[in-house]
């Protein structure tokens, strides 16, 4: 629900646009004073208000300035301020735009600029919104956690570098945590209380990442989401949202060669031309980039430009991947389990040092993301365990660098092979919860008992294991 306030002393203006609001499906609350404006906003968590200028009580400026706190402390939760004026000056404009305000639009108001601001301020305190979240959580969810030599290195280096502007480069293999280190850069930057936007490139079709990195306007953008193409819209594209902020690009590795000269000129140029604008939008982002691919052998492919790799390799970061700070797999199987048993109801689940040995030995090829997924599914296929022991590991970790466990067999390759080795480890769990009971564990997995032991015999389960 997306909630706005509109302060205007007219009431044919207040209802215009709340009819015209409501049909876009916002839910709004009208003020003729700025009193009860101020009221209003002292109770309710709006998204953005529509500010007359002209107030019968109080210069609407004054109202902006109380609205959005001290310009040296402004208020957290402050929603976006859109000041009107049916007698607008430059003046007033720099004065409110010095104030905090969003934007300042004339009367008569042009219903598509109208809308169009609307829905720009929406998304930026949406934007300013997670950003604060995130930086309230930066201790718990986004620590770098590790003791070993190349993490210590790692925070040594960010500590080093995030107060730069420089531009970095972020090298690991997936799962590593390169997002983590480009957070963690970006809250220890200059820029740390302004926007951090992030792009995945892997994840965009290539017809479509020109508009998400760049925007569009007036209809020039994809047709996606049951739009018409000849519809009047404009959408502000990551660069320009990440103005005054950092823009983290995901995997960049994989971009078009197309795409990757645009990057390169709005890097250069530090402005760019949204698809289908005639004039450039000028910007000032910190631009994070990363990559699980080697681009040096890239560039010697073919596949990526030696000179964009140059504008982005300014400071340079290498994420190592678990198996090679392997001393540091007790501590984020812990903190898992702490994340876990807290969502699950369950926070003082341990695991056992025969199980951590066994952790260590496995050698993570989707590291810290999988050794993550490892001990959640641990949690759910053990509901009652207070202590995670080895023998509740899956199947896969209880291989060591030397080869598979007792009983189990080797890595799947195959869809049916992962099948069968979940099914073999999930009624090896139910076996062992039930005692070794094989009729309960036939009950407790809605199957018949003998069903149940055709199965055992097909997944190589013997009764004793």
């Amino acid at each position: 629900m997306t909630h706005i306030l509109i302060v205007d002393d007219e009431a044919d203006i207040r209802d215009s646009l709340e009819a015209i609001l409501r049909e876009e499906d916002y839910t709004i609350t009208t003020a003729g004073t700025a009193g009860e404006a101020l009221e209003l906003t002292r109770d309710v968590d709006f998204d953005a208000v529509l500010l007359d200028i002209w107030l019968p009580d109080m210069d609407g400026l004054d109202v902006l300035a109380r609205i959005r706190g001290d310009a040296t402390e402004p208020r957290a939760n402050a929603p976006e301020v859109i000041m009107i004026s049916g007698h607008g000056t430059i003046e007033a404009a720099v004065r409110a735009t010095k104030l905090g305000a969003f934007d300042f639009l004339e009367k008569p108001l042009s219903l598509d600029r109208t809308l169009l601001v609307l829905r720009n301020a929406v998304q930026q305190r949406r934007l300013r919104d997670e950003n604060l979240e995130f930086s309230r959580q930066l201790t718990v969810q986004s620590r770098i956690t590790g003791e070993s030599v190349p993490i210590k290195a790692l925070r040594q280096q960010i500590g080093l570098m995030a107060p730069t502007n420089g531009r970095v480069l972020i090298f690991g293999e997936s799962g590593t945590g390169k997002e983590l280190i480009a957070r963690s850069i970006h809250a220890e930057s200059l820029r740390r209380d302004r926007v951090f936007v992030e792009l995945n490139c892997a994840a965009i079709p290539e017809d479509f990442i020109e508009a998400e990195l760049f925007g569009y306007r007036h209809g020039a953008g994809p047709t996606y989401g049951g739009r018409n193409a000849n519809q009047p819209y404009e959408k502000r594209g990551t660069f320009e949202r990440a103005n005054g902020g950092t823009l983290f690009l995901d995997e960049v590795g994989d971009m078009s060669l197309k795409t990757q000269a645009k990057v390169l000129r709005a890097l250069d140029e530090q402005r760019f031309y949204p698809v289908g604008a005639s004039t450039p939008v000028h910007i000032d982002a910190r631009v994070i980039a990363a990559t699980n691919k080697d681009l040096e052998e890239e560039i010697a492919r073919g596949n990526f430009r030696e000179d964009l790799f140059y504008r982005l390799n300014v400071i340079p970061f290498f994420v190592p991947p678990l198996r090679d700070r392997k001393e540091d797999i007790p501590l984020l199987a812990r903190e898992f389990l702490l994340e876990f048993g807290q969502q699950y109801g369950r926070p003082r689940v341990e695991i056992s040092e025969a199980a951590l040995t066994q952790l260590k030995q496995y050698r993570w090829p989707g590291n810290v993301r999988e050794l993550r997924n490892v001990i959640e599914r641990v949690l759910i296929l053990n509901p009652k365990v207070q202590r995670i022991e080895a023998k509740h590991l899956p199947m896969l970790v209880q291989r060591t660098d030397s080869g598979p466990a007792r009983g189990a067999s080797a890595e799947p390759t195959t869809l049916q092979q992962a099948r069968e080795a979940y099914e073999r480890d999930y009624i090896l769990k139910e076996l062992d919860r039930c005692g070794g009971n094989v009729t309960r564990a036939a009950e407790s997995l809605g199957l018949e008992r003998s069903h149940l032991y055709r199965k055992m015999k097909t997944l190589g389960i013997n009764v004793g294991e």
